[in-house]
């Protein structure tokens, strides 16, 4: 049990940071620093809490979180794990003005200077609830490009990805009608069985159309909005909108925190999408994996991308339990750590191996791979990187 001098000297080290040398101050470090042994021994929950702090405040690196925490969007997350919302507040208050995010936003004509990418809209994203009233029309605007040039640049790889896969799906082998034979496809495929002396071909194996339905397959993408995942949200809401965009496919979109949110009928306007999510929070994967169950009708017919750290804030022998009744009712079911261009550097490892040794692949994946990603699932290929 913590004694009330442990505590205290826990709370002085903290307030204090790293780079006051133990010793200073009153004897004993009650009013002027911790003992070093306190100071070298902080817990790793402390540990995490003193970077986040130092980050924002440490003199050693000038106060500026712009230069010793480029991953901002991940740093928000980070305090909001380790504080209370009233603080959380006021380091995100001191963390806007301390940005060069703040001056960018407060100075439109920068904007030519600088190249908006999914890593600034999902800081100001992160920022909305503190941001001053006059910068949210600008930071609106950056939101709306980074998803203009997103839309460009997954637009038409995902297209052909699917609808290259889905072509595949659609063939069938046993065409029963006449009409149904695709023939070029079937002479190219007989070309062995040419026979010479009657110039012909033996079709020995049919290929056809198929039956196309309205919908071949249905795609839940089921986004956890905690703050560290918020480039992820990024990336993962724009592809929903592409995907939804595509008739061949039925695609809903989820977003959960300790809440579940469906946003399927926000796909036709992500930037209004994106501006008005709130991210941060807990996360509970469980509540949000039992919502997707519940509105899957067609399980074999149906692509689950599950976006999130596994980091759960409810019952991780939940999230195994409902992954493994997912894959036993058919549904192709994938966690991506992360839908960014950094990887995943921090995630619940032990819960991840659980899933995989369940057969449901977890891995990061760059945005630029997703298409690919998007057809091994939708073919019903080995997703495992």
């Amino acid at each position: 049990m913590t004694t009330m001098g442990e505590e205290r000297s826990r709370r002085w080290r903290l307030v204090l940071g790293g780079s006051e040398e133990p010793g200073q101050g009153d004897e004993g470090g009650e009013a002027g620093g911790a003992p070093a042994e306190q100071r070298s021994t902080l817990s790793p929950r402390d540990a995490a809490m003193d970077e986040a702090l130092d980050a924002l405040y440490g003199d050693s690196r000038g106060g500026d979180l712009s230069e010793s925490m480029p991953d901002v969007a991940r740093w928000l997350g980070d305090i909001r794990d380790y504080f209370p919302e009233s603080v959380v507040q006021i380091m995100q208050r001191d963390a806007l003005q301390r940005l060069n995010t703040r001056q960018l936003l407060e100075h439109p004509e920068l904007l030519a200077e600088v190249e908006p990418d999914a890593a600034l809209a999902a800081t100001l994203l992160s920022l909305r609830k503190v941001m001053p009233a006059k910068t949210q029309d600008t930071a609106r605007q950056i939101v709306a490009q980074v998803v203009r040039d997103l839309m460009r640049r997954l637009e038409y790889p995902l297209r052909q990805a699917v609808s290259g896969s889905l072509d595949r799906a659609a063939r069938t082998h046993r065409p029963k009608r006449w009409q149904e034979i695709n023939w070029q496809r079937t002479v190219y495929a007989n070309l062995r069985h040419y026979q010479p002396a009657q110039r012909a071909i033996v079709p020995e194996r049919l290929i056809g159309y198929g039956r196309r339905r309205t919908t071949l397959r249905d795609v839940i993408l089921c986004i956890d909005t905690s703050g560290s995942m918020a480039t992820s949200v990024v990336y993962g809401g724009i592809a929903a909108a592409v995907l939804a965009s595509l008739p061949s496919l039925s695609t809903r979109l989820i977003m959960f925190d300790t809440a579940v949110v469906d946003l399927t009928d926000q796909l036709a306007d992500p930037v209004e999408m994106l501006f008005g999510l709130r991210l941060g929070g807990g996360t509970n994967i469980d509540r949000a994996l039992n919502y997707c169950r519940s509105a899957i009708t067609r399980p074999r017919d149906t692509v689950l991308i599950l976006i999130t750290d596994l980091f759960e804030g409810g019952s991780k022998e939940g999230v195994v339990r409902q992954v493994a009744d997912l894959l036993a009712d058919g549904v192709t079911f994938v966690t991506l750590l992360a839908l960014n261009d950094q990887g995943a550097p921090r995630y619940n490892a032990a819960l991840a191996q659980q899933l995989a040794d369940l057969g449901a692949p977890a891995f990061a994946c760059t945005p630029d791979e997703f298409p690919e990603l998007m057809a091994r699932a939708l073919n019903g290929r080995d997703l495992r990187p």
